[in-house]
């Protein structure tokens, strides 16, 4: 537990230097957009490279892999039915407030929690890998079915084939699992250059979501839509953990850590690109963008609570 504690910790400082950074300018107007970028495009796919070149397959693809399908999923389908025939919501609408109801923050934030709290970056892989090449594509299709987006043809396959296989975090991670499989390790004129690089991941990372909490207002009483993002958000933080705790510990018979890192996983703020599909389609522009602000600067305290519970 102290252990745990002592990752959140970590994290919340490194924000906290961001939150600083931005409230003294330090690094000017586009600071959090570089920042963001470089963890992107060039530290984390170094980091999940050499992280899963070194990972036990087994171990990856196992039950972790279950316990995230099965409570995203099952989230989706709740949140859908709520936004839907609760709410009243068209489904545009209902179907961008279930991303943000299950869609979580591989990336940006469940990198470094993956390695402070969990203690090896490749637990947040599964998670990782099944968004951004199934259900995440799953909801776009759905969108484009009820949207008036859909490409035709072959145009609309690579529309959703592209961002998978050009995602440099999948690259890297696919990288890595190939080194692990096959035993091959990088030359080490190689392998430190990536590992230095990779270092600056986390930091980046923290350090732009720091700098994006500065001045930020969610739940503006004008916007409309105050009760659906806490909705979301609720359905984000409390039942997508609950249902990964239950399906791993009465359906899988899972314990200790690896209940634990099944339910840290799920707990994950809502990924900041459902805001991005939401100004694709322009729906539930509302909930998506509030969502993730909230989600991201409440999960932390929260996974701390469920430390404490779970331990």
């Amino acid at each position: 537990m102290l252990g745990v504690l002592a990752g959140f910790f970590v994290v919340w400082v490194i924000i906290g230097s961001g939150w600083f950074i931005a409230r003294k300018n330090l690094l000017g107007e586009g600071a959090q957009g570089v920042l963001s970028r470089l963890s992107f495009f060039v530290a984390s796919p170094a980091l999940l490279l050499e992280t899963l070149s070194k990972a036990d397959l087994r171990s990856i693809f196992s039950t972790h892999l279950l316990v995230i399908m099965v409570s995203s999923v099952a989230v989706g389908l709740v949140s859908i039915a709520v936004f839907r025939w609760v709410r009243r919501r068209d489904l545009p609408e209902s179907l961008i407030a279930s991303m943000s109801s299950s869609v979580a923050n591989a990336a940006n934030l469940g990198i470094p929690i993956s390695v402070f709290v969990l203690g090896d970056a490749s637990y947040v892989a599964p998670l990782l890998i099944f968004q951004l090449a199934l259900f995440t594509p799953s909801y776009l299709l759905m969108l484009d079915g009820t949207t008036a987006t859909a490409k035709p043809g072959a145009a609309r396959a690579l529309q959703f084939v592209l961002p998978v296989v050009t995602n440099p975090n999948i690259i890297g991670s696919m990288i890595g699992l190939v080194l692990a499989a096959t035993g091959w390790k990088l030359p080490d004129l190689i392998a430190q250059p990536i590992h230095l690089i990779g270092g600056a991941s986390i930091p980046a990372i923290l350090i732009a979501f720091g700098i994006s909490l500065h001045g930020s207002r969610p739940l503006r009483a004008d916007d409309g839509r105050r009760t659906d993002t806490l909705i979301a958000t609720s359905l984000k933080l409390v039942l997508h953990p609950l249902i990964a705790y239950f399906f791993a510990r009465f359906a899988l018979g899972l314990d200790g850590h690896a209940l634990f890192a099944g339910v840290v996983t799920a707990a994950l703020p809502t990924a900041q690109n459902v805001y991005v599909a939401a100004q694709r389609y322009q729906h539930g522009l509302v909930v998506a963008k509030d969502t993730v602000l909230i989600t991201t600067v409440v999960a932390v305290p929260a996974m701390a609570v469920m430390a404490a519970l779970l331990s």
